[in-house]
């Protein structure tokens, strides 16, 4: 006999009952046969779904439809009465339900996988509705504008964009170029959002660290300006532009001038952020580049980018600031100097 139908029919018990737990915790209060649909009537309901499911692929699609039909009507008519009488115009009770049913059919029917995940991240919106609900509140109105710009930026515009170089020795790639102008604004908006939430200590912390990934001399502009306390979201985005000039640059003067073209571009590129620089010279080392030159261009970026930054947290951020990193920056270079030394 085989296994996998009561195993597919097994998740779909599954997923109603883990959807029926959360909505079982938030009725708790009702009492035995009170109106109020729980545990037991959402794990039949996946459970449900998963036969229709099972009875479709033997005798066709119009059993689904039959079943699903029935359940829904029903269901919607219990919960409007139920509602009506506790006064209570939500319906998140009805959506729920329907798709208890329809993730216990999926789980017979499709991926086992997808159906697990979707039952999982229902029982956890329905399970957040009070932290969600205090946090739509708090929300202003510049923080939900700016987190739509970037949303567009990297669902609309970017799809939009041709990902391939153009010009001569394919200076610029557009793509690229808004890639990065989305994660110097995204470092902004996390920063911002990380410092609001858990407060400006580990909130600068948890940005640092994610922000660094990207541009870590956009982390020190951004926390030279905190130190200010001038800092907006986004306000970093049009420093992605000169991280693509950067890029263009190194590999036009690669084109023109061979590999040895690219050490003075990187020592100008370490001015203003050493990965650029590092991510030309990646590219280019898949290109045919040597090895050893594009290690030396990363490594000149890095000591330029490394005195840069200091410039960065004296001038914008303060002599007290400027001086702590300094002192740390300058241990790290001897440490590596060291390294590259005697290593």
């Amino acid at each position: 006999m085989a296994v996998e139908p009561f195993e597919r029919l097994g998740l779909a018990l599954a997923i109603g009952f883990l959807i029926g737990i959360e909505r079982g915790w938030r009725a708790h209060d009702v009492t035995e046969g009170g109106p109020a649909a729980g545990l037991r009537t959402y794990a039949l309901s996946g459970l449900l779904g998963g036969v229709a499911g099972m009875l479709s692929q033997t005798l066709g699609g119009w059993a689904m439809s039959t079943l699903g039909l029935s359940f829904a009507t029903a269901f919607i008519l219990f919960k409007q009465r139920e509602q009506r009488d506790d006064n209570d115009y939500s319906v998140t009770a009805i959506v729920a339900g329907l798709l208890t049913f329809g993730l216990g059919a999926l789980a017979v029917l499709g991926d086992e996988r997808v159906a697990a995940a979707a039952a999982v991240a229902v029982a956890a919106l329905l399970a957040s509705k009070e932290m969600l609900h205090t946090w739509l509140k708090r929300l202003t109105w510049p923080e939900l504008r700016d987190a739509l710009v970037l949303l567009a930026m990297t669902f609309v515009a970017l799809p939009l964009l041709p990902n391939r170089p153009f010009g001569p020795y394919g200076l610029v790639n557009f793509a690229e170029l808004w890639v990065l102008t989305i994660a110097m604004a995204a470092i902004s908006f996390v920063a911002y959002a990380a410092i609001k939430v858990w407060g400006p200590a580990r909130g600068a912390l948890l940005a640092s660290a994610a922000g660094a990934l990207v541009s870590s001399t956009a982390v020190t502009f951004y926390l030279a300006r905190l130190q200010k306390e001038v800092s907006k979201p986004l306000a970093l985005a049009g420093a992605a532009l000169v991280l693509g000039v950067i890029m263009a640059a190194a590999r036009g003067a690669a084109g023109l001038y061979g590999p040895s073209g690219l050490l003075p571009v990187a020592a100008l590129g370490g001015l203003v952020d050493a990965d650029a620089v590092t991510l030309a010279a990646a590219r280019m080392t898949a290109g045919g580049m040597a090895i050893g030159v594009a290690g030396q261009a990363v490594l000149l970026a890095a000591v330029v980018d490394s005195f840069s930054k200091m410039v960065i947290a004296c001038v914008v951020g303060g002599w007290r600031l400027g001086g702590l990193y300094s002192a740390g920056t300058l241990l790290a270079l001897g440490a590596a100097a060291g390294v590259w030394r005697w290593g």
